[in-house]
């Protein structure tokens, strides 16, 4: 039974391909994919086979042409960076209270253009990866289905460390006054938020959460090896999809020279995501450091490609198809964000990681402290302790034979057809029950 499926996924490239991934298959099975995402998206889904029913967040820039895709958080981020030289629960107040206040706002303001859309495709499923709740699609006739692509700290839980902290499990100091002062940055804009949220016709938010469980299935993006499931158990609508890699990214070819390499020399990939490419500075001293080994460098250099000079050993452009890319290098230094950290303990790469804002530190701590990478201060590390951490894990045989076994075992699970699969499920037993 062919179904209609609607992604409204976080305008940023991580959520948004996470729903690409899961809706290609969908696609690919027969069914109706509808991708009410971000206005700077057009053109970019449809070409996929993707129904575009797109969305403003903000009222439209009449001086703003030809906007990149997720131009709303590049701009927000661009704005925001000196913020992320803070400590993370300095940044509580001054990043992630405006980031949620940034979300609010278009969740609010796109409010009657996502219920017109439902109502003019019908959707038998509703999938939001957000953060954030979106009335119109709790309300609709369809089922529910949340996902989560960042860290899964997103769930609280007693006995884990706090979101957004970067906090070790080992040491629970830091944990009381952390939450004291999320919650008293917090507790007045969630508020009016669950206010709003009720007054558009949806049940009361949870208590502390910005956004709703699903009663239908909750997915999260991330593999065993790093999940809290020991310590903070999930119930049975929880399931977790150990990795959720894309195959719509065109293959890559390496160029001449790439491919052969001198004996000892690594191939590293070098991405900060789409956002953090942003940071030309850090950027830049990254390809500079990077330039003076003797290894070979593929550089995703962001939307300031521009602004960028890579050195001889390196090779990069402004976008770069990353799925295609990680399994054939052997170390990724990386932001820490939810999609490339999964990518990486999919295909069994170690890590050097940089983190930036949001969950990047959470997954920089987790993978750091389960040994499959090193975590270095972002703004604070020295030239030496880059490469030396660079020539660390390159020369660790034991770790990259380890990490080569838990990739295989986690492409073994098929997350990706697994959440396609939960998604369909949904959807057909919906449609049935509804007769």
């Amino acid at each position: 039974m062919p179904l209609t499926v609607l992604f409204m996924p976080e305008s940023a490239y991580g959520p948004t391909n996470q729903c690409v991934g899961l809706g290609k298959v969908l696609l690919d099975r027969g069914h109706k994919v509808v991708f009410a995402a971000e206005r700077s998206w057009e053109g970019k889904l449809a070409p996929l086979g993707f129904v575009e029913a797109l969305v403003d967040l903000a009222p439209p820039d009449p001086d703003a042409a030809d906007e990149v895709a997720g131009q709303f958080w590049i701009d927000f981020i661009d704005e925001t960076a000196p913020e992320f030289r803070k400590p993370t629960i300095e940044q509580l107040e001054t990043f992630v209270q405006p980031t949620y206040q940034a979300l609010i706002d278009g969740a609010k303001y796109c409010e009657a253009q996502l219920r017109e859309i439902i109502v003019e495709h019908e959707p038998d499923v509703l999938v939001e990866d957000n953060v954030v709740a979106f009335p119109a699609l709790t309300t609709a006739a369809g089922a529910f289905v949340r996902i989560v692509s960042c860290n899964p700290l997103e769930v609280r839980g007693s006995e884990v460390a706090p979101l957004f902290s970067g906090y070790p499990e080992g040491d629970r100091s830091g944990w009381a006054a952390y939450w004291a002062e999320f919650d008293r940055t917090h507790q007045h804009m969630r508020a009016d938020f669950d206010a709003w949220v009720q007054a558009q016709g949806a049940a009361p938010l949870p208590p502390g959460d910005f956004i709703a469980t699903s009663a239908y299935a909750n997915l999260y993006v991330y593999p065993a090896e790093l999940d809290y499931t020991d310590v903070r158990p999930l119930d049975a609508t929880w399931h977790r999809l150990d990795s959720s890699v894309r195959e719509t990214d065109e293959q890559y070819e390496l160029p001449a020279g790439f491919a052969a390499r001198e004996a000892g020399s690594a191939l590293i990939y070098l991405s900060l995501g789409s956002l953090g490419g942003a940071d030309v500075g850090l950027m830049q001293r990254l390809i500079d450091i990077l330039g003076t080994t003797r290894h070979k460098v593929i550089v995703s250099m962001g939307p300031r490609a521009g602004d960028l000079r890579l050195a001889p050993n390196m090779v990069g452009a402004a976008m770069l198809p990353q799925t295609t890319i990680i399994p054939l290098v052997d170390l990724v230094i990386t932001h820490g964000g939810n999609n490339t950290t999964t990518e990486c303990m999919h295909f069994g790469k170690p890590m050097i990681l940089l983190p930036l804002f949001w969950d990047q530190y959470d997954n920089a701590q987790r993978v750091h402290e389960r040994g499959y990478g090193l975590r270095l201060s972002t703004y604070g590390f020295a030239d030496g302790e880059l490469l030396d951490a660079v020539e660390r894990l390159h020369a660790d045989t034991g770790l990259r034979g380890r990490l080569a076994a838990v990739g295989a075992a986690i492409r073994g699970r098929d997350g990706l057809r697994r959440g396609a699969d939960l998604i369909e499920r949904v959807g057909l037993e919906h449609v049935a029950a509804r007769g």
